[in-house]
């Protein structure tokens, strides 16, 4: 079952369509207009399941060494699910991933930004 098309994401107060563009074994890849914006969700089988959610992100900015040239620079945000074959059921799984998320979202998400300053 794919998820619905388009996607659509929202960063930095801007909503992006994100249309699907590749459907494969277990892999939908949905990106934007100008190419910028890459949602991917995949899942792998094999002696572990392991589903992923991610985001790529690519942007325009000018080069620290020669200012009057731009270039492209990208960054990527995921969330892995790595799971045994058996074991757990999705809604215990589901169960992590809530706990999980009331941890960095606690604070206005201070642990993030904890995490992106260096610490650990």
């Amino acid at each position: 079952m794919s998820f619905a098309d388009p996607q659509s994401i929202t960063i930095a107060g801007s909503t992006i369509s994100l249309p699907r563009v590749s459907t494969g074994d277990g892999k939908a890849e949905y990106l934007s207009s100008d190419g910028l914006v890459k949602l991917t969700a995949s899942n792998a089988y094999g002696r572990r399941t392991r589903r992923v959610l991610r985001v790529d992100h690519s942007k325009l900015t000018s080069d620290p060494f020669i200012p009057a040239n731009n270039q492209k620079v990208s960054m990527s945000c995921y969330l892995v699910f790595d799971l045994p074959v058996a074991g757990y059921t999705n809604t215990q799984a589901k169960d992590v991933y809530t706990g999980f998320k009331t941890l960095y979202t606690a604070s206005t998400d201070a642990l993030i930004d904890k995490v992106l300053g260096g610490e650990s």
